[in-house]
């Protein structure tokens, strides 16, 4: 996908539902949730305060988000990829750093939300990484190929994980 269609679906993304105010507000409040994977360390810590049973599995999420944002930074530094510069994309919120490619907020996202769904039974790859990735473009601050490129990533994240638990689980 070119740099330019990538502009053209911000900008609609943009114009519509990230015309909403509400939405932007949202939107940060889940970059900030996601900056450096600590909102899912945190999740990720209580659950293996309340849950003394599955605690290595708990413990696993938070290694899941981690090292798949690990990961993710990098990649960055690898591929070097600027964020969306064009004067018609708003930038909504601040940044780490100046590197676009891949999401690090999608790959921890990812990853948490595969981790999580194991260990609850609970749907929550399909109802917590659609929103993070979108609230990306909302905020102007990933490419549309940035986010898919980071969910990918965390769900391969995920899968090492998950293989480690069950090749050192039940000791």
């Amino acid at each position: 996908m070119s740099s330019a269609s990538e502009v053209r679906i911000l900008n609609r993304v943009q114009s519509t539902i990230g015309a909403e105010p509400a939405v932007i507000k949202a939107a940060r409040g889940m970059s900030h949730f996601g900056e450096h994977a600590l909102g899912w360390i945190a999740v990720a810590g209580v659950g293996a305060v309340l849950d003394k049973p599955r605690r290595r599995q708990w413990a696993g999420v938070a290694v899941g988000a981690v090292g798949a944002h690990a990961a993710s930074i990098v990649i960055k530094r690898v591929v070097r990829r600027p964020r969306p510069n064009d004067p018609s994309v708003q930038v909504n919120v601040s940044t780490p750093s100046k590197l676009s490619f891949p999401s690090s907020h999608a790959t921890s996202t990812t990853a948490a939300a595969v981790l999580l769904g194991r260990l609850t039974g609970l749907p929550l790859p399909a109802v917590l990484v659609p929103p993070m990735l979108l609230s990306r473009l909302v905020l102007g601050v990933h490419y549309p190929t940035d986010v898919l490129a980071g969910s990918a990533l965390g769900a391969a994240s995920a899968a090492v994980v998950l293989r480690a638990e069950q090749k050192f689980g039940e000791r």
